[in-house]
């Protein structure tokens, strides 16, 4: 694997933490020339120094993946910095916790703007390079893309779009050698559970669930890695999005009820 992403020209979305930074440290040690994007420049900065440092490849652009010109900006810094595109993982996302009943549509529409729009304003700027370089597009999905899952409305609805928009582009381009993957982790310690908004628009602040018991960034970064070499369709990371994947085709009323059993165990559930 390290050899096969030895030279590719790597962009990642949502890297000043999580699962982006984890995917953009150990591409750049497995050789990859990372350009990473995010809105907080100065964690960027402090990211890609370290990177330096260690002596991997790397640049990056401060990027708002819901302007539309940022996202131009950002491939061309890619292209200016190493001559093309390789690989694009849009992993910028931004989650929610309330029920629909509560919860302000201002909220739906942001986690639109950036998990769904975000995707789409990234791949626009970046797809005539992947077209080029024959190489992989990405998104970073979720379970709640599989399923509806009770409490996060706007997020199932924000990745199945997202989903919807990879598996269009994929058939658009059967005939010209692109790769497109859509990958699904299940709950992973990262900053997007503290960031998550709640019925009225402001931060979480706390996760309700366990982080010790859920998926690293450093495991997504590698299952992702593997997904790109072997050219996956569909990345599923754990038993849950396997085990979704599976019984909705087959149980999909029960897969409702175990949503709801467990999300509503969950300390401080928005489910009654």
């Amino acid at each position: 694997m390290a050899n096969y992403l030895k030279d590719k020209r790597i962009v990642i979305t949502g890297a000043s933490s999580g699962i982006g930074e984890a995917m953009a440290r150990e591409y750049a040690k497995m050789g990859a020339k990372v350009v990473m994007a995010a809105r907080r420049s100065e964690e960027l900065e402090r990211i890609a120094a370290e990177i330096g440092n260690a002596g991997g490849s790397v640049a990056f652009a401060a990027c708002d993946v819901t302007k539309e010109e940022e996202c131009k900006h950002l491939m061309e810094v890619a292209v200016e910095a190493f001559g093309g595109i390789d690989v694009l993982i849009c992993n910028a996302g931004l989650s929610m916790r309330a029920l629909f009943d509560d919860c302000d549509l201002s909220v739906l529409h942001r986690l639109m703007d950036v998990n769904f729009w975000g995707t789409v304003n990234c791949t626009k700027y970046a797809l005539k390079w992947l077209q080029q370089s024959k190489g992989s597009l990405v998104g970073i999905s979720s379970v709640a893309g599989i399923h509806g899952l009770p409490g996060r409305t706007g997020y199932s609805a924000s990745k199945y779009a997202m989903t919807g928009f990879l598996d269009t582009i994929r058939i658009e381009n059967l005939k010209k050698g692109l790769h497109v993957m859509t990958a699904c982790p299940g709950f992973t310690a990262s900053n997007v559970r503290f960031s998550a908004l709640t019925a009225d628009g402001t931060q979480q602040g706390e996760t309700p669930r366990d982080e010790a018991k859920m998926m690293t960034p450093e495991d997504v970064a590698h299952i992702v890695a593997k997904g790109i070499q072997r050219r996956k369709r569909l990345c599923l990371m754990e038993w849950e999005g396997r085990g979704t994947h599976l019984l909705k085709k087959f149980f999909p009323a029960l897969v409702d009820k175990l949503f709801y059993a467990v999300m509503s165990r969950e300390p401080d559930s928005p489910l009654k």
